[in-house]
């Protein structure tokens, strides 16, 4: 699972379309489209976007969900939090092993 998390965050455009569910969750795919172009002027497809969505999907960073007709993609954090804090311990008292 660590190593879908990994592959997904390799590439520049799903980490624009992450911040770009940070700043606003719950978007459809036409939403997030616009929102590429005019902050970072990616002018990829729309199919190209679909395509970088399912992989975020695949290694759990983003849940879609239907409304009728739309398709909303929201931002899960909860791969990330588990790869944090496998190497994050929490703080031992002094002398406790």
């Amino acid at each position: 699972m660590a190593e879908d998390v990994f592959k997904a965050l390799a590439d520049p455009t799903r980490r624009r379309i992450l911040d770009e569910l940070v700043e606003r969750d719950g978007q459809t795919l036409f939403e997030i489209c616009t929102r590429l172009v005019t902050k970072h002027g990616l002018t990829l497809s729309r199919q190209a976007i679909s395509q970088h969505l399912a992989v975020l999907e695949s290694a759990g960073l983003v849940l879609s969900r239907r409304r009728g007709r739309y398709k909303f993609h929201d931002l899960n954090t909860e791969p990330l939090e588990r790869i944090a804090t496998r190497w994050l311990r929490p703080e031992t008292p002094e002398g406790t092993p």
